[in-house]
């Protein structure tokens, strides 16, 4: 019975463990997290979701403070059109986040970083090139760009001197997705050197809508290899979501998965950068814990445990401070639910919003519990402790259970 070890991930003459974790914010997926899994051979993320908040926790820089004190004038005000990022200081925060982990990198696997387009941050262009470049200039082993069809991403940095020596690769849900993003970007002669599969299983924002239970991850990774193979195109495609053990991974390999990305697992690791006590709430999530909502104002489905925190809070919009959500007119679906709110309580007293969620700020707070469809199972990977809690797991060995395990096994630790 074959193991996921027994499968390897090309890269041109270099080969991979075909496991890759995926990329969490908001310093979800750690750094320390996605050197475990380059040190173990594999490829890990961190992710560059508000990173100048990043930087201030991990380096003890005062971005967001700074940002907050020259828009303080303007809290109390709806319109926050004029409130933009200092594309200097994104670089720097970028380039300290993403150089610091370089630096720290060893063994063999790689380190990429997760960017999503739908940080528009009130300059969609502009912020989300300064943050790609930023990154490589870093020494950033690879970008996977998410969270939107980044039909225009690869434009950004084809002039960066990195552009065809880095991994640059795309999250797609679909086989349109992927031929809107090849045929837009035709002209750069410029192919992705991965594709990564999101099925509907997956945990944070999801590339379907409401009636994303009638999708499967494998119908959809069909489509996507056989149009690879049938167009002669040298991609590898890697399959994310629901992937809860090695013998769920090794199905996919077995099928023309060039790797597996995995997530959900790696949330209740030692190097996870969830707060230990949220830990906990996965860990005791049953089935019923977990939906699908509409209340990310990106516009995505959104999954997550019903606890969560933000869900319903009625904080003020936190724009001055944080602001990666506004359009590239200022604009956010949750501005706009906050103000409706306020206009019925006009004393901001008791305001509830339950249809939109200030995305930036409870991410920030970690009050906003995504979470992958299998959640539920994760009590089943651990043991209980005396007192009832669960016990954390260390990275490595959560990888290495999916490396090595057969027959639906889940190793539990020592």
């Amino acid at each position: 019975m074959k193991r996921v070890d027994d499968f390897r991930l090309k890269f041109g003459k270099q080969e991979y463990v075909p496991i890759m974790i995926g990329g969490m914010g908001v310093d979800i997926s750690t750094a320390e997290l996605a050197l475990e899994a380059a040190r173990l051979g594999g490829i890990g993320h961190i992710s560059d979701a508000m990173v100048n908040d990043v930087s201030d926790r991990r380096f003890d820089t005062s971005f967001v403070k700074d940002k907050t004190k020259l828009y303080k004038h303007n809290i109390n005000n709806a319109d926050k059109s004029e409130i933009k990022f200092d594309l200097g200081i994104l670089a720097e925060a970028t380039r300290r986040h993403v150089g610091s982990t370089m630096q720290a990198k060893k063994g063999d696997g790689l380190i990429f970083v997760n960017c999503m387009e739908k940080l528009t941050m009130n300059g969609p262009r502009e912020t989300l090139q300064v943050r790609m470049a930023s990154a490589l200039d870093a020494g950033v082993d690879g970008i996977t760009m998410s969270a939107g069809l980044h039909l225009g991403s690869f434009g950004l940095i084809a002039e960066h001197p990195r552009f065809r020596d880095a991994k640059l690769g795309i999250i797609v849900s679909s086989l349109r997705a992927l031929q809107l993003f090849l045929r837009k970007n035709a002209r750069l002669n410029r192919l992705p050197d991965f594709v990564i599969v999101e099925g509907p299983l997956a945990g944070g924002h999801l590339g379907f809508g409401m009636d994303w239970a009638q999708f499967n991850l494998a119908s959809i990774m069909t489509e996507v290899i056989q149009y690879v193979q049938a167009e002669k195109l040298d991609i590898p495609v890697i399959a994310a979501g629901g992937i809860f053990t090695g013998s769920d991974a090794v199905a996919f390999l077995e099928t023309g998965s060039a790797a597996v990305q995995v997530a959900t697992r790696f949330t209740v690791a030692k190097e996870c950068g969830l707060p230990d006590a949220v830990k906990q709430d996965y860990f005791r999530a049953s089935e019923d814990d977990i939906l699908v909502n509409t209340i990310s104002p990106t516009g995505y489905p959104m999954r997550m445990l019903k606890g969560s925190p933000a869900i319903g809070d009625g904080i003020r919009p936190n724009c001055e401070s944080y602001g990666y959500l506004l359009d590239g007119a200022g604009n956010c679906a949750y501005i706009t639910a906050y103000n409706r709110e306020l206009a019925l309580h006009p004393d901001g007293k008791n305001i509830s919003v339950q249809d939109k969620t200030c995305l930036c700020t409870q991410m920030r707070n970690f009050k906003l519990w995504t979470c992958g469809h299998l959640t539920y199972r994760l009590k089943d990977t651990t043991r209980r402790n005396a007192d009832g809690s669960y016990q954390l797991l260390s990275a490595e060995h959560i990888f290495k259970d999916y490396q090595f395990s057969v027959n639906n096994e889940i190793a539990l630790p020592n």
